[in-house]
């Protein structure tokens, strides 16, 4: 057999057992249920429905005679959601027939969505184990990056791959990591690609273009540019994030080709920004002129898509001022890989191109000799004042020596480079740095075969070796976590531990230290766990435990995924916005990790971190005196009363909003789910949603009263929509309103009450609330939160007494984040399979 097929079938053998163990494990389970619940259900079954849906009629295709609790199966939990649908629509029982009355209504839709709740846990359940898993795509590139020792995002290596399952926004979770045929395809594909892009490049010598005219931009440019220009300046005039793409991106015209190899280039750019002092009103570009300039280098590929239009692959590889008085050369030394060819962007430029150029030409048309109509662009690059970057020359060499050989070479092979007289050592070198743990015999075995079927095939002995990388990284060793504990044992192996706790915290391989105290088995001891938590946590590498947690813990990642209207909220794309709200998240949560701070800032705090663009939205004394240059600060809240904790960050307040509007409902599901780990059940498929358009006469408060009338919605809405009522005071993008858009729209009310009997009469007294009586709750549910992250897979009923024992011991040190980070990381849970 291939080796390729080889892999393939492990793989597909690996998937298998997982799937088949995720099934037994979630079969075999018999659930306790309350009696009066069970006794109740068969009565009003009996009393309102058994006459027309029993075993011998079955109207309407439905049987419910044989309906009972505990539910177990399937086609049950079916029927009982079906139960709930109709009688909470008033369904059923049909009109001409005895009515049951609101109470037991409320009742039997309480018993039974209680009943689905305990069912859909056990059918989920993965019996308090977390089943091998594949990596995630983040944690596959970050892994293959260490190993390579380069960034390999401008190489887009899963770009192709299926969409990622999330699971309760989780990224990493066992279950919802699926494997399918296409998928190790693309493994097979992006492997090939990375080995022979980095690794199996002709060696060539350096070369050095210079380019000084064919500066051809954007179809509708081109005239003008022509025109004015004879093509002899590249122009960028709109940052790149726009709806009408006129200017943004700035190529090379005759470097289409790219660069020959993947490597390291220089790239010198003579530019200067023009007419910052232009007396055109601000407003028309929708940019802070007191701000300089920036020009940015990204990646292009003219075969992947439109060259002036956004590209899935184009990471910023570097930036600068751009000076404005005269041109000044600007140097860049980036990566580019074969076939790219370097492209310009104007991060902090004018917005809409098109839209400013036709205002500017309107108002300003007396200033100009042969004023037109329309968009004049040939006109204000010949006698205006249109704000933009001019580029004079490029010039680009490359690639660059890298002294003492490439990093890829240094890292996959040694200081010393390839050798072919130990290729086998060199190969389970690299073999155990991949899959994590020393290698065994089979391994070995099958390293060394495929390195000498290449070799008997003619390959060369390097081209023999860097095949054998290939399959190495397509190897289910490679792909997936946790195989050496042994079935029986529920405590991990010292390196099933060390992969574990180093993806947790830094979403890649241990590193040689971390390697060392599971090879000598320390790594099983508390204390020496606890010292390897506290030194990964205070590496910068943590940040991507940060990054990873909050994306699934706040689903900081599906910010941009429903964005808001441009007209209505043109700041979110122009100044970038989604960026800057999940780095103000990212610093908060920082800064309560490395001073171990308490989390009962997460829920009401005096300060918060933000940066110019941020200080702007939140309307913060900070915005006159915040330059981009000073980046995020933190910044003092006691005076203000609209900001402070989670609920107050724009990042929060965008992802629990539509996009296009704001609901209570939504944004109190948020709060609930992620915050309060209160997750209301579903409503019923078939209820109708209700307009939440409040530019008319009713009030969203209002219209969610009436839908809330019957008093089976009441029973969840009595819950959820207190903790959105509160945040009404946010629009879709966070920025603080006390009436609704629109001229004769009504104000808001973030007034609410709990059904625990709390009142609140705006959003600060609703954090006060929080604080006071839910501390606890949000506490718990971050440790759940937390060893959900990091063990990849949802707790259960079992996992709930430790994680009161947790809780009780962070209380005793005031509920401190570094100490919940460590309890979590030292717990039983996390270091058992």
């Amino acid at each position: 057999m291939h080796f390729f097929e080889f892999v393939r079938a492990a793989i597909c053998r690996v998937s298998w057992v997982i799937a088949f163990s995720v099934a037994v494990s979630s079969s075999i389970f018999a659930a306790e249920t309350d009696p009066e619940d069970n006794d109740l259900v068969a009565s009003f079954l009996k009393k309102h429905c058994l006459d027309c849906h029993n075993t011998s009629t079955s109207e309407g295709e439905r049987e419910f005679e044989s309906f009972v609790l505990p539910i177990q199966s399937l086609e049950h939990l079916i029927t009982a959601d079906e139960i709930i649908d109709q009688v909470t629509l008033r369904r059923m029982p049909p009109e001409d027939a005895e009515q049951p009355s609101d109470e037991q209504r409320v009742l039997l839709v309480t018993a039974l969505r209680d009943r689905i709740q305990e069912a859909r846990s056990q059918f989920e359940s993965s019996g308090s184990r977390t089943v091998m898993r594949r990596l995630s795509n983040r944690e596959y590139e970050n892994t293959l990056a260490v190993l390579f020792d380069r960034r390999v995002d401008t190489l887009g290596l899963t770009a192709d791959f299926p969409k990622e399952n999330t699971s309760q926004h989780m990224d990493n979770i066992g279950e919802a990591l699926v494997t399918s045929g296409f998928l190790l395809d693309q493994y097979f594909e992006a492997a090939t690609r990375l080995v022979e892009t980095r690794l199996g490049k002709p060696e060539i010598k350096p070369q050095s273009w210079h380019f000084n005219d064919n500066f051809k931009q954007y179809e509708e440019l081109s005239n003008s540019h022509r025109s004015v220009f004879n093509y002899e300046f590249l122009c960028l005039y709109e940052q790149p994030n726009t709806d009408t793409r006129q200017g943004g991106y700035g190529h090379i015209e005759d470097f289409l080709k790219g660069v020959p190899v993947s490597g390291l280039y220089d790239i010198e750019v003579n530019a200067q920004a023009m007419h910052r002092d232009t007396h055109y009103d601000p407003k028309i570009f929708r940019i802070d002129f007191s701000e300089p300039f920036q020009l940015a280098v990204v990646p292009g590929d003219v075969t992947k898509g439109h060259i002036h239009y956004p590209q899935a692959i184009e990471p910023i590889l570097a930036s600068a001022i751009v000076p404005d008085e005269q041109p000044e050369w600007l140097t860049f030394r980036i990566w580019l890989e074969a076939g790219q060819t370097p492209r310009f962007i104007f991060p902090n430029g004018p917005y809409e191109s098109r839209a400013s150029v036709i205002e500017t030409n309107k108002r300003y048309k007396d200033e100009f000799e042969k004023p037109q109509d329309g968009v004049s662009r040939t006109t204000l690059l010949r006698e205006g004042k249109l704000p933009h970057i001019k580029i004079g020359e490029i010039k680009v060499h490359g690639p660059i020596v890298e002294s003492g050989g490439s990093k890829e070479e240094i890292a996959v092979f040694g200081s010393e480079g390839f050798q072919e007289d130990r290729a086998i050592e060199q190969l389970f070198a690299f073999a155990k740095r991949a899959y994590r743990r020393p290698l065994n015999e089979s391994d070995q075995q099958r390293i060394e075969a495929i390195y000498e079927k290449r070799l008997s095939e003619q390959a060369t002995p390097r081209q023999a070796a860097i095949d054998t990388l290939k399959m190495i990284l397509c190897s289910p060793s490679f792909l997936y976590l946790s195989e050496i504990t042994p079935e029986e044992k529920s405590e991990l192996h010292p390196y099933d531990l060390a992969s574990r706790l180093s993806y947790a915290l830094w979403t890649a391989q241990p590193d040689d230290e971390l390697f060392a105290a599971a090879e000598t088995g320390r790594l099983t001891e508390t204390e020496e766990l606890k010292k390897q938590v506290r030194r990964l946590l205070s590496d910068p590498r943590s940040e991507e435990f940060v990054n990873g947690f909050l994306d699934s813990w706040l689903n900081l990642r599906a910010i941009g995924d429903l964005p808001p209207p441009r007209k209505e909220a043109w700041e979110y794309y122009a100044q970038n916005l989604p960026d800057s709200m999940k780095q103000e998240a990212r610093l908060f949560f920082r800064a309560l990790l490395d001073e171990n701070g308490s989390v009962a800032d997460f829920l009401d705090s005096d300060y918060t971190f933000v940066d110019k663009k941020l200080a702007n939205l939140y309307q913060l004394p900070e915005k006159d005196t915040l330059r981009l240059e000073d980046g995020f600060q933190r910044v003092s809240l006691t005076e203000n009363k609209k900001r402070g904790g989670l609920l107050g960050m724009a990042g929060v307040l965008t992802v629990s909003a539509n996009g296009v509007d704001t609901s209570p409902v939504t944004r109190g599901v948020w709060v609930l789910e992620n915050l309060l780990g209160t997750s209301p059940p579903p409503p019923p498929d078939e209820v109708p949603a209700f307009d939440v358009d409040v530019s008319g006469a009713k009030t969203i408060r209002e219209k969610l009263a009436i839908h809330s009338s019957d008093h089976t919605c009441y029973v969840c809405h009595r819950n959820i929509d207190p903790h959105g009522h509160a945040l009404e005071s946010f629009d879709p993008i966070g920025r603080w309103r006390d009436k609704y858009a629109g001229s004769k729209s009504p104000k808001v009310d973030p007034t609410g009450k709990f059904p625990s009997g709390e009142k609140f009469d705006d959003f600060d007294s609703f954090k006060k609330v929080l604080l006071e009586t839910r501390l606890d709750l949000f506490t718990r549910s971050l440790i759940e939160k937390l060893l959900t992250y990091s063990t990849g897979r949802h707790m259960e009923r079992s996992d709930q007494f430790e994680i009161e024992d947790i809780l009780e011991r962070v209380k005793g040190d005031h509920y401190g984040l570094q100490t919940i980070v460590i309890e979590v990381l030292t717990s039983n849970t996390f270091r058992s399979r």
